[in-house]
């Protein structure tokens, strides 16, 4: 296998750091927009849930894919490799279990929300569905950001040994 030049790896490394910061960054604006105070109105409340869509779609999708290429490359084409050190194995396993998460959870709880919003912006907070969605997502934030920052911490401290060889 050869190995990318060390400029490309920079290159790579420094796209893979944007695309990491492009999804904290909008993941810490969604936490604090799910949090900070009740919309006035309905309108309020869909204008809310839209910026909240746009967000995820515009900047978290892409960003979540962009980090996870640039991470495959990184780990395909470096020294780095898939498994053979283990915080590099367990960034692998929470960056993956992120993207699935908020692709069959988040995702779909926020499209549901918008799309009752959309439908009865003035009776959504009383819809069973739209306050399911709500806290599951309010549930579902914090722990999400946490593990970001953890993983870019695990990133930067490279806290464990080679995993062992067979």
């Amino acid at each position: 296998m050869q190995y990318l030049s060390p400029p490309l790896r920079a290159w790579l490394k420094g796209f893979h750091i944007l695309f990491a910061s492009a999804w904290v960054g909008a993941a810490l604006c969604m936490t604090i927009l799910t949090f900070v105070g009740q919309p006035a109105s309905g309108e309020a409340l869909y204008a809310g849930l839209l910026a909240l869509q746009m967000i995820d779609n515009w900047v978290i999708i892409p960003a979540a894919i962009g980090s996870l290429l640039t991470g495959l490359l990184i780990s395909w084409r470096t020294p780095w490799g898939f498994f053979k050190w283990r915080w590099v194995t367990l960034k692998w396993i929470g960056t993956v279990a992120m993207i699935l998460f908020g692709s069959f959870f988040l995702g779909p709880w926020l499209n549901g929300m918008v799309a009752i919003a959309a439908a009865d912006p003035l009776v959504a907070l009383q819809d069973p569905t739209f306050l399911r969605n709500q806290s599951a997502i309010a549930l579902s934030v914090a722990p999400q950001v946490l593990l970001l920052l953890t993983l870019i911490f695990i990133s930067v401290l490279k806290p464990w040994k080679r995993a062992a060889k067979r």
